[in-house]
């Protein structure tokens, strides 16, 4: 205690020891100090020199702060004393590194320093894995310098301290749990490790995602105060582009999640937009780099559609083009905002309409689009503003034939309307201004508008210019190629790089894939002669890249030729290479273009980004067009005649081929259509010949049970002719039975008649339907087979049904002779009944008929008895058979177990078998040999003498 009262306190007797000396004692102690009191004191000694000895400290205590860390968790305050002290020897504080000297040299040795250390800690992962559990420790002393400590590791070592945590149980989860810390001192801090710990790894940054970052980074910024708010929005901010930035998964996340819809409120302006704080600028900045981060161009296409569609229906991309035509707007943020609406409606035409009808807050209202251009070309804007109005310009224009065909459409002199400012005019204006950057910017911007649009590239060729009074207007095709080659005042013009470079941009994308077009260029007889000259000209530096522009002006006239002028078809514009210039030397000047340094970073990304006005010389779009054509360019000017004439042939040959194979095409749709619409008819024909073949079986239904009762009316009406002859007693009754039988049978004829008539109907039907078929099926050759069969088959059931008629005409035929008959029986018994009959006899009768009443009603009874006794014994007989079913199976069932144990028991006793004759034939051989063998007698009769002795033994 006393050397840490004169390490602490005031200065002791005799010479200073030095401060390694004193790290070396204080480490002593730290190490073999057995009260905890004495170690807490000389840890935090050592924080005190951690700072001005951080290598001695460094060097000498890092393995003892680890051991305090592992064996006194019990003790917050050594905890953070140690924490604190690896902290300062392992980062880099920058302010005091600056403070005490100016030297990099010392900067960049204390980097090396702090490096070295981290790389000394992480060496051994548990290392990491212990302070990730003292991050579990509430106590502010032990949490602060822990989540600290784990920051400084992560900036030294990212990537090796990156994979510990990520194979670390609930590694990532306990550092989210700081997000939810009630001090703020912690939750910042937690924020800065946050963000150190999802730099370039995607894997963490899903972790992170998924713990629910989203929502609680969202609703620390709605605290803090949205734009408003302070660092800690700007931390939240820079954590969230680390997670969605590059990582498809998280953007999906986010865009399912409803998130996009939460940013909507942070780009709320009001009228008054002045004195805005530099902190607000920089959130709002960072807001509108997470808006881009959602749809930039290098995500995939579809996930950029998405978001794209759902800030449109959310009202996102509205707050944005509000802040966009607000005042007051500070300029980087209203340029950032350019650059973020660009790629908002960059590819989708929802958006890209709804940003052609935003209208600017002036008087007259004047479109967006054209306010923004006016920006473009004043060269009294920002750079950076300007490009980005371009690059807005260009994103509009992407994959939008309809912006495209409004914008040629204002240079056309039928829609030119001379009270307003166009944007065709303000393009014409920036292409012949005397600024070399306006004209690089029109000429691309004008390109833009052609992109991939035949009809517009031909539409363009009608704009006429006028130059000058009194002289006649000119094309702007003429014009521009007027500025590359002619006049005084246009040369000087026209000879700066950025203006000729922009133009022959221009020109290159204009009768690219358009023969009209490059006629239209070939017609102009100086046009020719000026691009041989340039490229045949041996210039500086600055000047190969025109040189190879012109060679591309020329290859593209190559190949889109279409020979309709004589002075200028593909074999000469090849000969006058050959011999102005030189195919080898012209193939070099056109690869000057891709050589070019800023070829390959204009060809990075779509966004104009370039350091100085000077070096903004390629478009984005242009060098995909330059890779696309410099290799068949190179190709046409190599072949032959001979070669294009063969390739012609081919043309043709592929072009008839094309043309037979569309014909075979359109006839086999054609043959489909007819296929499946004799289908639908075979199927239809089918369905009706179901219901007819139903119909007909009810009817045959209906002829049987007539049948069956007109068998019964002849029975009955034999049978009382019979009792007629032989009894005039019975004569009464047999007339008034008679009559009730002639009343049903009038009854029944009138049904027949109605069926008869419905039966003759049916067949009238199905005679048209057959009709029918027989006239489709001459029609028709695909479906013939189908139809025959079934014209078979519905001539066979009207044959059927021409039976049937024939046989009810015959039913009817004997209907009425028995109603006849029936008729003059009961007339003969009539009147031998008034003559004969007297009231004793009808007594009599009456007597009789009562009784056979009387009979017929118990013989009724019976037959209902009877019918039920009849029902029961069925259903005994149904469960007696049922039984016995099962008993049989169950017979069956025990027949073949009885078989298959007979079966093995026979296997058995052929293995017994086998066995006693193995048994026999070796102890014959041991016999043979000489050997003692027992035979089963003798075993027998010493297996009985042991028993008997041992059941002696028993008895004793």
């Amino acid at each position: 205690m006393n050397f840490l009262r004169g390490v602490m306190g005031g200065q002791a007797a005799g010479p200073q020891p030095s401060g390694a000396e004193t790290i070396q004692k204080l480490c002593d102690r730290v190490a073999s100090s057995t009260l905890l009191e004495d170690r807490r004191d000389a840890v935090r000694a050592l924080k005190s020199l951690s700072k001005k000895y951080r290598m001695e400290v460094g060097t000498q205590a890092m393995d003892h702060l680890i051991n305090i860390l592992q064996t006194d968790r019990s003790d917050s305050e050594i905890l953070g004393y140690a924490l604190d002290t690896l902290y300062n020897i392992i980062c880099n504080d920058e302010e005091e590194e600056q403070d005490e000297s100016e030297d990099e040299a010392a900067q960049k040795q204390a980097d090396d320093l702090g490096a070295q250390f981290t790389e000394q800690f992480v060496q051994d992962p548990e290392h990491v894995t212990l302070l990730l559990a003292l991050l579990e420790e509430f106590d502010f002393h032990v949490r602060w310098p822990g989540v600290k400590l784990l920051t400084a590791l992560l900036k030294n070592q990212c990537v090796q301290v990156q994979g510990i945590i990520l194979v670390s149980p609930m590694g990532v989860s306990r550092l989210m749990d700081l997000l939810a810390d009630s001090r703020e001192v912690i939750r910042n801090d937690g924020l800065l490790l946050l963000q150190q710990l999802t730099k370039s790894n995607a894997a963490i940054q899903k972790i992170v995602a998924f713990e629910n970052a989203f929502e609680r980074l969202l609703d620390i910024i709605t605290e803090e105060g949205s734009s408003d708010g302070g660092i800690v929005v700007e931390d939240c901010l820079l954590l969230l582009v680390n997670l969605l930035k590059n990582n498809s998964s998280n953007q999906n996340f986010f865009k399912e999640g409803s998130y996009i819809q939460r940013m909507k409120p942070w780009f709320e302006v009001g009228d008054d937009n002045s004195g805005w704080s530099a902190q607000k600028v920089t959130n709002l900045h960072l807001m509108l780099q997470l808006v881009r981060v959602m749809v930039s161009p290098v995500n995939s296409p579809g996930a950029s559609a998405s978001c794209q569609k759902s800030m449109y229906q959310c009202g996102l991309l509205q707050q944005l083009c509000t802040i966009l035509m607000a005042t007051g707007v500070p300029a980087d943020i209203l340029t950032e905002t350019i650059n973020t609406v660009s790629e908002v409606i960059r590819g989708s035409q929802v958006n890209q309409d709804y940003f052609a009808s935003v209208n600017a807050p002036s008087n007259p209202p004047r479109p967006a689009i054209v306010v923004l251009l006016m920006s473009m070309v004043n060269e009294r804007q920002p750079f950076v503003l300007r490009c980005a109005v371009l690059y807005c310009f260009q994103c509009f224009l992407y994959k939008n034939q309809k912006g495209q065909g409004e914008i040629v459409a204002t240079l056309l002199p039928s829609t030119i309307d001379a009270n307003s400012i166009s944007a065709g005019q303000l393009l014409c204006g920036g292409l012949f201004s005397v600024d070399s950057l306006s004209n690089w910017c029109a000429a691309v911007a004008l390109a833009h508008a052609l992109q991939d649009n035949l009809t517009q590239k031909e539409q363009l060729l009608r704009v006429q210019l006028a130059t000058s009074l009194g002289k006649p207007p000119v094309s702007l095709l003429q014009q521009c190629t007027n500025i590359l080659s002619q006049g005084d005042k246009i040369v000087r013009r026209g000879s700066k790089v950025q203006t000729r470079v922009g133009l022959l941009m221009l020109l290159c994308t204009w009768i690219n894939n358009c023969p009209i077009a490059v006629t239209h260029f070939l017609h102009n007889q100086e046009n020719v002669p000026f691009l041989t000259a340039q490229i045949s000209e041996n210039l500086g530096e600055d000047e190969r890249l025109v040189q190879g522009l012109c060679a591309l002006l020329l290859g593209i006239c190559i190949y889109y030729n279409d020979n309709s002028l004589e002075n200028y078809t593909k074999e000469k514009l090849k000969q006058l290479i050959e011999k102005r210039i030189g195919k080898e030397n012209f193939v070099e000047k056109l690869g000057f273009i891709t050589k070019h340094e800023l070829y390959s970073r204009a060809a990075q990304k779509p966004q104009p980004v370039f350091p100085s006005p000077e070096q903004m010389l390629f478009d984005h779009e242009f060098t995909k067009l330059v890779k696309e054509l410099e290799g068949v360019i190179t190709k046409a000017v190599h072949k032959s005649s001979e070669d294009e004439k063969k390739e012609e042939e081919v043309k043709k040959t592929l072009e008839q081929h094309d043309n037979i194979v569309t014909q075979y095409k359109e006839l086999i749709r054609e043959q489909d259509a007819q296929i499946q619409e004799l289908k639908e008819q075979v199927a239809s024909m089918s369905s009706q010949n179901e219901q007819m073949q139903t119909t007909v079986t009810q009817q045959l239904a209906q002829i049987q049970q007539h049948k069956d009762q007109y068998n019964i009316l002849k029975l009955k009406l034999g049978k009382e002719n019979q009792n007629q002859s032989n009894s005039q007693g019975d004569s009464s009754q047999v007339n008034g039975l008679q009559t009730e039988e002639l009343t049903q049978l009038r009854e029944e004829v009138e049904e027949l008649r109605k069926q008869h008539t419905l039966l003759q109907t049916q067949l009238h039907d199905k005679d048209a339907l057959i009709n029918t078929l027989r006239s489709e099926t001459a029609e028709g050759s695909a479906g013939g087979s189908d139809n025959t069969e079934l014209l078979k088959e519905l001539e066979a059931l009207r044959s059927q049904v021409e039976s049937q008629l024939a046989e009810i005409n015959q039913m009817k035929t004997e209907r009425q002779e028995l109603l006849r008959r029936a008729e003059a029986g009961s007339s003969d018994a009539a009147s031998s009944s008034d003559g004969s009959l007297d009231a004793a006899k009808m007594a009599e009768v009456e007597s009789r008929l009562a009784a056979q009443t009387t009979e017929t009603e118990r013989l009724k009874e019976e037959a209902k008895s009877l019918s039920a006794s009849r029902a029961e014994l069925e259903q005994q007989l149904a469960s007696a058979t049922s039984t016995v079913a099962i008993l049989q199976t169950e017979q069956a069932k025990l027949q073949t177990e009885v078989q298959e144990s007979k079966k093995e028991q026979d296997d058995l006793l052929m293995l017994l078998a086998d066995q006693d004759q193995k048994i026999h034939s070796l102890k014959q051989k041991l016999k043979d040999l000489g050997e003692t063998v027992d035979d089963e007698d003798d075993l027998e009769a010493r297996d009985q003498t042991d028993d008997d002795f041992e059941e002696d033994e028993d008895e004793d």
